[in-house]
């Protein structure tokens, strides 16, 4: 039988004697809606990390990315953002169908801050809100609008410590092969890796 873990933290007071506790004004930094700043950081970040689960507590975290301001602001409460062609796994998608919680990390370059909110989100295929989110010449293929329930910036620690904005501080690109991925299993070979690689690339420049 295997020993229980001596270092297992499995309460919220183990947690504290390691962390203490928030300062007093910390809670105040927590909205229920948007203040001015929080909107002008929405209407420039092109990026966003949406964390999804399904009905069984199963989680996943997507991006989403476009132009700065890709999001749309409906009101002081309520977001709405473009989901555009991707790779039809629509994982996050069928989780807000199971699960309507939401959470929201908005990410600035060069900005160590970011802006997280959390939510109910609702899926909506309404002609015009897409048309409002088009990018390209093309409407969203669907919308989802996220009622928020609480929501606040977050301080720059982790991309100080991370460098992230840094360049001098990264490494060389490292590129992903998806079909190099794929081919053992698919039974591929050198040639059919790069006529997919190339497809790839084809479908990046014409098919956002």
């Amino acid at each position: 039988m295997a020993t229980a873990d001596p270092y297992r933290i499995t309460t919220v007071e183990q947690l504290r004697a390691r962390f203490g506790q928030p300062h007093a004004i910390v809670p105040h930094k927590l909205w229920k809606a948007l203040e001015p700043e929080a909107i002008e950081f929405i209407k420039r970040s092109p990026f966003l990390l949406l964390a999804t689960s399904d009905a069984d507590g199963n989680l996943d975290v997507s991006p989403k990315g476009d132009g700065p301001g890709f999001v749309a602001i409906e009101n002081d409460r309520t977001l709405l953002i473009p989901d555009r062609p991707g790779n039809k796994l629509i994982f996050g998608l069928q989780n807000i169908l199971a699960n309507p919680h939401v959470g929201l990390v908005f990410l600035l370059p060069g900005t160590g801050e970011t802006f997280r909110a959390n939510g109910i989100a609702e899926l909506t295929a309404d002609p015009a809100i897409l048309d409002r989110l088009s990018a390209r010449g093309k409407p969203a293929t669907v919308a989802i609008r996220v009622t928020i329930q609480e929501c606040f910036f977050h301080c720059a620690k982790a991309f100080m410590r991370s460098q992230l904005w840094q360049p001098e501080s990264w490494s060389e690109r490292y590129t992903i092969s998806f079909s190099k991925l794929l081919a053992a299993k698919a039974g591929w070979d050198d040639n059919m890796v790069k006529q997919i690689d190339q497809a790839i690339e084809q479908d990046y420049k014409t098919n956002l």
